[in-house]
């Protein structure tokens, strides 16, 4: 019987990438209000163009934010700190067109129900360490790297804008090898061949040498393809190429476009936020169970309305892997996790600025010890329904 084969593919970025820029910018404004006011209100969105930054949104808090000042450090500490790149931390002009929380969504919220209605979407497989499809794990990794490279000087020539891309063969369901390989990196010019329109070959080897071989290592042979600034070079990038906009980048900051999203984005909203919180929450709950071994694949979906507090829906699909039935899972899921906002926020303890290390290079399958919806300390007690 022939094997079954097919190519699944995911992107990351770096956090040099416009959109990007502008999840930071709103995650680090988010930090600095729960640092400050743990009851305070974020709803914060950025948008960020050559030269210019516009913080929006509706905050309503004690805390008193220096806007200007919490931009400017994190632009520089991106990287973009020499006005050759069309955008640097000094000379970028600042827009702040904050305003508070609407009272008609407060007085939901103030009474513990959700701050809006939604889809929630957490997901989990047992094809990687962090319980994550494999090409968005690698698409990230590859991206950090590119950041680590250019911040360590070892490729001198990158700039802080920057993308990823892998395919991934599957055979039967299981990856098997990494089919080809993209890789956009913003550079200076000195790299350009003499025609001035494409990098030279010398720079296309260090990239594939420096970024790509360490991260993928075994997962790659001698029929990959790799695929390195194709359109010939990548001078002009960030927000001096291209506008950046929060939560403009919501497949790479989940599961990498291989499952359902639920359609709300993240950076920028306190965990008062189902979109946030309860998809944090659906991601415990699904690691947990492919981590107890009652599934190998999980998806979770949880439906909210506003200023309701418990779920209207909780659905499960293990794609045919499970060990025991959903309607089981459902039961358990009830008993062993919170499912209110209150609840999410107290049992994942959410209320901490924490946020800013979410809003690049992916909020799932992270290393981090403030990432609680990370952690797998429901697996014994999941483990007792097998």
């Amino acid at each position: 019987m022939a094997k079954e084969k097919r190519l699944l593919t995911s992107e990351s970025v770096t956090e040099g990438h416009p959109d990007k820029v502008s999840d930071q910018i709103s995650d680090t404004i988010l930090d600095e209000v729960l640092r400050q006011d743990k009851n305070g209100r974020v709803a914060c969105e950025t948008f960020v163009s050559m030269g210019l930054v516009i913080v929006g949104g509706e905050i309503t808090t004690n805390a008193y934010v220096d806007v200007h000042k919490l931009v400017r450090r994190l632009v520089k500490d991106i990287g973009y700190t020499n006005p050759h790149f069309g955008f640097d931390f000094e000379s970028c002009a600042i827009l702040n067109a904050i305003h508070s929380q609407s009272p008609d969504i407060a007085q939901g919220v103030n009474r513990g129900g959700a701050g809006d209605q939604g889809v929630m979407i957490g997901y989990a497989c047992d094809e990687t360490p962090e319980f994550m499809p494999l090409p968005i794990m690698m698409a990230h990794k590859l991206c950090m790297r590119l950041a680590e490279v250019r911040k360590k000087e070892i490729l001198k020539f990158l700039g802080p804008d920057g993308k990823s891309q892998v395919s991934v063969e599957y055979r039967n369901g299981r990856p098997k090898r990494v089919d080809s390989v993209v890789i956009a990196a913003q550079h200076t010019p000195d790299i350009l061949d003499h025609s001035g329109q494409r990098i030279t070959k010398k720079a296309r080897k260090q990239i594939i040498q420096a970024v790509v071989e360490p991260v993928l290592g075994k997962w790659v042979d001698k029929n990959t393809k790799y695929y390195i600034n194709e359109t010939g070079k990548f001078v002009v990038g960030g927000p001096q190429s291209d506008t950046g906009m929060t939560g403009r980048k919501v497949i790479v900051d989940t599961y990498g476009g291989l499952v359902s999203h639920g359609g709300g984005a993240f950076s920028g909203k306190d965990p008062t936020k189902v979109d946030r919180s309860a998809t944090y929450m659906a991601r415990h709950i699904a690691k947990n169970i492919v981590a107890a071994k009652l599934a190998k694949v999980c998806m979770v979906q949880l439906a909210y309305v506003i200023g309701k507090a418990d779920p209207l829906a909780i659905y499960f699909d293990t794609f045919g892997t499970g060990k025991v039935s959903e309607d089981k899972l459902a039961s358990a899921v009830r008993k062993n996790f919170a499912l209110t906002p209150r609840g999410i926020i107290e049992m994942l303890d959410l209320l901490r600025p924490i946020y800013a290390k979410t809003a690049a290079y992916g909020h799932f399958g992270r290393n981090d010890e403030h990432f609680n919806w990370e952690k797998t300390d429901k697996v014994a007690k999941l483990k007792k329904l097998r």
